[in-house]
């Protein structure tokens, strides 16, 4: 089969690779039909995320149709399905509390040592992400394994086409989650770094859930143009002091809830920056923060902070202080997206979510490697690319 494979910082190929193949009862192969480029696969493009191998297959958006089953998959050959990008049990001590992506029967485990020193715990096993979560091919291919298919696909209805459900398998229920762990009160203002996919998602679950003013922070003209479409008041960090701009919309008393859809590679020109992103460059030190630090400073005293952005290692200059002293509130990880994806299913279906509005490109399998430099190097014109396996032309 053909799939996008990584080789390096920059370096991702179309290549001919073995087909997959029922390892588990409970396994499946998907013949999948549409993949997307994520934002936090370009952390992996700019060679930032550890334990990357040359030839790792690439992706954990997708979705396809059922053409193998192991004997104790539910799955049916045939199925559409979605695909959460959380590769989960079902039955551990944290899937059962709903916190799929804690998920302690996943991750090989080889692999728990290195986990357990970097995090503390072992993760989850994501497709398409790190031999640190798994090792697992992604889903940016012709076709694809997926382990506990009896826990994690959803069985998409006739009738709803591949762009309308494709980003239940990620961005829709991260940017859901992050709201979620907003806990939004009627009259909040909520401040949102970053209107990448995660970020716009979050804005409008944040709308959806009550907001009363919802304000997206990024600088690129046409992300921001969509999240004011979206309902948001938005700030060009590059024209506007941002920690003022957010006192004043507050009434002087800053954010009840602030989230990061940026991590760990946030760009901006603060002195703190600039020092993060060279020692990101030279491989000293794995995280720019200063979104994440810039939102804690924001939120105002007994407030909220949620963090769905992607964070690899360590941070430097964590204000900590002022966690403290605000008696602010975290809350982050990797989504638990089985326990969401039904309900933002219905919520499709009854038209209350918009699915398909940040799609700029749709290109074929082929042209991935064009897709990735272009979502890294012209954010302001690739909000998203679908890519199509299989196909010579979209």
């Amino acid at each position: 089969m053909r799939a996008l494979t990584w080789h390096g910082k920059h370096d991702v190929r179309v290549d001919t690779v073995d087909d997959p193949s029922i390892i588990n009862p409970r396994d499946a192969i998907i013949e999948v039909t549409s993949t997307a480029i994520c934002g936090s696969d370009l952390h992996l493009y700019d060679g930032v995320i550890p334990g990357m191998t040359s030839g790792d297959i690439l992706g954990h958006e997708f979705m396809g149709r059922v053409v193998d089953t192991g004997p104790k998959s539910t799955l049916k050959k045939g199925d559409r399905v979605v695909v959460p990008f959380t590769i989960s049990c079902g039955s551990c001590f944290f899937c059962q509390k709903q916190l799929y992506s804690a998920c302690d029967n996943s991750n090989p485990v080889a692999n728990q040592d290195i986990t357990e020193n970097l995090y503390g715990h072992s993760v989850s096993g994501l497709f398409g992400y790190s031999h640190l979560t798994g090792g697992y091919p992604g889903g940016q291919a012709e076709y694809v394994r997926v382990p506990f298919s009896d826990v994690g696909p959803i069985v998409i209805p006739d009738g709803m086409d591949d762009d309308t459900v494709l980003f239940l398998s990620d961005i829709l229920p991260t940017g859901w989650m992050a709201a979620a762990n907003c806990d939004i009160e009627e009259g909040d203002t909520v401040a949102v770094w970053g209107c990448g996919p995660v970020g716009l998602f979050a804005i409008q679950s944040a709308l959806v859930m009550g907001a009363h003013q919802v304000i997206a922070i990024d600088h690129y003209p046409n992300r921001l143009a969509l999240a004011r479409k979206l309902g948001a008041k938005v700030i060009d960090y590059t024209q506007t002091h941002v920690l003022e701009a957010l006192m004043e919309m507050s009434g002087g008393i800053g954010p009840d809830a602030v989230i990061d859809a940026v991590g760990m590679e946030s760009h901006g020109f603060a002195p703190d920056n600039i020092l993060d992103n060279i020692k990101q460059q030279v491989g000293f030190g794995a995280d720019a923060g200063h979104a994440l630090r810039e939102a804690l400073m924001a939120v105002r005293k007994g407030g909220r902070v949620s963090i769905p952005g992607v964070y690899g290692g360590f941070l430097d200059k964590f204000p900590l202080g002022a966690l403290m002293e605000k008696g602010l509130q975290v809350r982050t990880g990797q989504t638990h997206v089985q326990k969401y994806i039904k309900e933002l299913l219905k919520r499709i279906q009854d038209g209350e979510l918009d699915t398909t509005f940040m799609i700029s490109h749709r290109l074929p399998l082929e042209e991935a490697p064009r897709g990735y430099d272009n979502f890294a190097n012209n954010q302001n014109d690739w909000t998203k690319v679908v890519l199509k396996p299989g196909t010579a032309g979209v």
